[in-house]
Parts: C-alpha cells; structure tokens; sequence
C-alpha cells in the first residue's frame, strides 16, 4: 500500500513541475524562432515565456556550440522537450569547408562571426552612459578632487582635444581622470539617510605634467561642454559586460524607485531609473524586480471611512549597476505609466 501511494505521490509530483515548466510558456509560442539583428535575448525570451526574465531555468546548453552564451543573428532558437520538460536550445549555422584527402566537414559559422556581432541580453544602447560614465558618490568625494580651472587661453569652455589645467590633489599613480559634474544628492525618502550623490559624467582627460597644485591636462573625451568648476576623479577601469544573468534577489527587497534619466517624473519602457537599495541591502547585477502602482485610497461607501486598495503591480525593471545604498536598473516592461515614488519588491 505504501508503495503505491508512493507512486501516485512521484507521479503526482511529476505532473505539477511539468505543469508548473509549462505554465512558463505563453500561449500560442512559436516552436522556433531566428534570431534577427537587434533582437535581445529578452525580447527573444518574450517570445517563449510568459516571464521573460525566467529563460535561464529552461535554457539548455548546447555541448557542440563554443560558446553557447552568444547568441548571433541567423542562430535558430528551437523549443525542445527533454525528460518532459521544457527547454530553449540554439542551433548555430553551419557551412561546408573543405577537408584533407577531399573529404568536407562541418564547421559552426561562429568561427568567423565577430563576438561584437552577438545579440546582448537587454538593449544596451539604453544604459551605455550608466555603465561607463555616470556613478554615485559619497558626500564630500567629488570636492576631494582636483576640479578644471579653464581652458588654454583662459577659454571657460572645453572640448575634446583642447588643453586644459585643474587645481587639486593629483594622485601620481593615475594619468587618467575622468570628468563629473555634480548631480541631485539622494535621501532615502523614509530614513531620509543620505545615500549618494549623482556624479554626471562630462569627459576625461589625460595628465601631461603636474606642477604644484596644477594639473596640466589634455582632454580625451567629452561628452558635454566642460566648465570650469568640473570635478575630476581617477578613471575607473570598469568592462561594460553584455552578460546580464537575470535573477531574483537573494533577500526580499522593499524599495523605491526616487529617480529616472533626464530628471522627468513620468516613467516608461527603457527608462532608466535609480532606486534606493544597493550592494548593502544585497542586490546584485541581474536582479529583477517588480514595479508596483501604490493602491488608490476610495470611499466606502457602505461601511463609510477611506480603504486603501491594494497595490497594484505595473512593470519589470532589472538591475544593471549597484552601489552601496543605490544602484541603477533598466524598466524592461511597463503595464502603465510608471512614476517616481512607485515601489518596488521582489518579483
């Protein structure tokens, strides 16, 4: 008796993680898909799942594939079942080369693709300057540094492949600074805990000589008009990574959403936006999270007195830069028009 019971048990069990593995598919999916120039791996994962940030627990790793983790355009996303489960493989092209003794062999295209060719997992277009210009700093950090004096020829504005000079505390191991001008200093809006300081990237520079207290500087980049007044700031030696591993966090995470690029309030689809929970509260690169719509407050009517509604939830974001009380995400769907204020949980 036990062993039967045991049975229906595992069987049981079987049917609800095939289930629970196909409740993960959308309704009327493709079978296959090919990959197109400008897809992203989120936009092809919609494609399958309900939630696309869910492809990791059914993407399978084809063993013959190099490198299974680029993804180029023409590669065929194929749905496949395995043990009865669900899985997302790809199929790389492959072309005919010739062998020794006259014989041909099979070869992947991806050994004459470029690896800049790959399709990356989120629009990175949309967060390029987070990741390599902008950054959160502590109270204080951006005043430490040398700021710009002017121009050659007392010009008060500075572009790319001008001289300029800066006054400050140089630090000798570092020829390269990057430019910042000082941004919205964030509170968290419950503590209201200092949490940073917005550094906006302008350019960077290169250190010709030092002389004192003045730097000597020929200016590399910009990517604004350079004022006088700027902050400089050792370059940081970051690698803008493709490779977003989506996931939730480790811990729950209540959190606000209190800023969005450009200093508008209304927020939508790619925007993105700064929320007031870091590396301290343990989110990490990858993390998605839920945007929720606080609940209206109604009259009852009946009962009489106000009722909060519950809150209602309205997008996806993913974290794509932390810092120790704040990090940058990128919102990656967007139900209804979001705002500065909306919360955010986990998913």
């Amino acid at each position: 008796m036990k062993k039967i019971l045991l049975a229906v048990a595992a069987a049981s069990l079987i049917s609800f993680f095939s289930w629970a593995d196909d409740a993960l598919l959308k309704t009327g999916h493709p079978d296959e898909y090919t990959v197109k120039k400008g897809d992203t791996l989120w936009d092809i994962s919609g494609t399958f799942l309900n939630s696309p940030w869910l492809w990791p627990e059914i993407w399978h790793v084809n063993p013959q594939i190099e490198n299974p983790h680029l993804i180029f355009p023409g590669d065929l996303i194929k749905l496949i079942y395995l043990d009865g489960q669900p899985r997302l493989t790809v199929e790389r092209t492959l072309k005919m080369v010739p062998g020794a003794g006259g014989t041909t062999k099979l070869s992947p295209s991806i050994r004459v693709q470029q690896t800049e060719d790959a399709i990356s997992a989120i629009p990175l277009d949309k967060i390029e300057v987070f990741l390599s210009r902008s950054r959160i700093v502590e109270p204080g950090e951006l005043e430490s540094g040398p700021y710009l004096l002017a121009g050659q020829q007392q010009h008060v504005i500075v572009g790319a492949g001008d001289r300029a000079y800066a006054r400050g505390v140089f630090d000798a191991q570092y020829s390269n600074y990057s430019i910042y001008r000082k941004g919205e200093a964030f509170k968290d809006p419950i503590t209201k805990e200092l949490l940073g300081v917005y550094a906006q990237g302008i350019g960077t520079v290169s250190v010709v000589s030092i002389d004192k207290d003045i730097g000597t500087l020929d200016v590399v980049r910009t990517y604004e008009e350079v004022r006088p007044g700027d902050h400089l700031l050792p370059s940081e030696d970051r690698s803008v990574d493709s490779v977003f591993m989506p996931s939730a966090p480790d811990v729950d995470i209540e959190a606000q959403i209190i800023a969005v690029e450009g200093g508008v309030t209304q927020v939508g689809k790619f925007n993105v936006v700064i929320i007031n929970r870091g590396e301290r509260e343990g989110l990490q690169i990858g993390n998605v999270m839920a945007i929720y719509k606080t609940g209206e407050v109604v009259t009852d009517r009946v009962r009489g007195g106000n009722v909060a509604l519950p809150d209602e939830r309205a997008g996806l974001l993913m974290v794509f830069r932390t810092f120790e009380k704040m990090s940058f995400a990128l919102v990656l769907e967007a139900d209804r028009a979001l705002a500065v204020a909306d919360k955010v949980r986990n998913p």
